[in-house]
């Protein structure tokens, strides 16, 4: 009898559905919706320090705590900051908090001006994924100078939380990189 698991990448190979999911579904898919964009920018920067895991599992009440990631409610929550900070669903880091809010602000202006967010992030790979060669997750490095400029650019506008390893997850989330294992059915 022919065995029908798929091959995951090694950090998907676990009993967590969720992560599984997330792997099989979102992580190195093209995205360029604004608004998933600004929910993928969000968790990445709430991620910052933690697991991957910790995070997922809590996307729900990020979702909820966050309008849906409504950019253009999120960018009017300041004065929800103290509520958010006693919302134990979510991660309380009031940095991070008021990163996503100011975040949301810019998505609000860049918009004013013209300017699509996927727009701006996807003219960076030529609107075309970088498709790396991975033999193991483990040789995948945590930034890349593509991310490093990509980071200037977005904080020089205003963006917020948006250091180089924050924005590399973020490309590989929303598919401007595939870092999926050269042996992975997600390739």
């Amino acid at each position: 009898m022919k065995n029908h698991t798929k091959i995951r990448c090694t950090w998907a190979n676990t009993n967590d559905e969720l992560m599984q999911k997330y792997h099989d579904e979102v992580w190195g898919k093209p995205v360029h919706n604004n608004q998933q964009l600004f929910e993928l920018l969000s968790l990445e920067l709430m991620q910052s320090g933690l697991s991957w895991k910790t995070i997922l599992h809590k996307q729900q009440n990020f979702e909820k705590a966050f309008y849906n990631f409504d950019y253009h409610q999120v960018a009017k929550m300041e004065q929800q900051i103290p509520d958010l900070l006693q919302n134990t669903g979510i991660i309380r880091n009031k940095r991070k908090i008021n990163a996503i809010i100011q975040n949301a602000k810019m998505m609000e202006q860049l918009e004013k001006q013209g300017t699509n967010f996927s727009e701006l992030l996807w003219q960076f790979v030529n609107h075309e994924p970088i498709i790396n060669s991975v033999k193991n997750h483990t040789d995948i490095p945590n930034t890349t100078d593509l991310a490093t400029k990509i980071s200037k650019h977005l904080k020089s506008i205003g963006f917020s939380f948006t250091g180089p390893v924050v924005i590399y997850s973020l490309m590989q989330a929303c598919g401007m990189v595939n870092d999926h294992e050269n042996d992975c059915f997600a390739k």
